[in-house]
């Protein structure tokens, strides 16, 4: 498994509940571009439309772009592929207030582009600086155990 973009973003705004791995509905050059690791999903998110689920600004370059047809949109909607029953408990828990579908990394499983998408919850901004400081004691006690402070 070769991951080609994560959304490291979406684990500090968000608390990821779930994760479901996803196929995703692509041209032929997004295809290559993807594959070259030139995919964004800083901004993006998964949003249902009837019974159908699509991502939502995701940024995917035209591979060649002298080469790119003249009506290609990098950040058009794409459609997700889920199983049948698992598109039916997201359509149930995404109206469930403040829960959201998020991508968090794109990579290639038996020769096939996937996402896994996070059901997730937005956290608060004491969160947030909750985790900030958290993470910066972890990091000023690893540096302290590997010699950082010995003077």
């Amino acid at each position: 498994m070769k991951i080609l973009a994560e959304n490291r973003k979406a684990y500090f705004h968000y608390e990821i509940l779930e994760t479901y791995l996803a196929g995703i509905v692509l041209q032929g050059q997004e295809v290559k571009s993807i594959k070259s690791g030139r995919i964004q999903l800083a901004s993006s998110y998964a949003v249902f439309r009837g019974e159908e689920l699509f991502l939502i600004g995701a940024h995917i370059p035209p591979y060649q772009p002298a080469n790119a047809p003249a009506d290609y949109n990098p950040e058009r909607h794409r459609k997700l592929l889920l199983h049948k029953n698992e598109l039916q408990y997201l359509v149930g828990k995404t109206k469930e207030r403040g829960l959201t579908l998020v991508p968090l990394r794109v990579y290639i499983q038996k020769g096939k582009i996937k996402l896994d998408l996070g059901l997730a919850r937005g956290k608060t901004q004491r969160d947030k600086r909750e985790h900030i400081k958290q993470r910066e004691a972890e990091r000023e006690m690893r540096s302290a155990l590997h010699g950082g402070d010995l003077i």
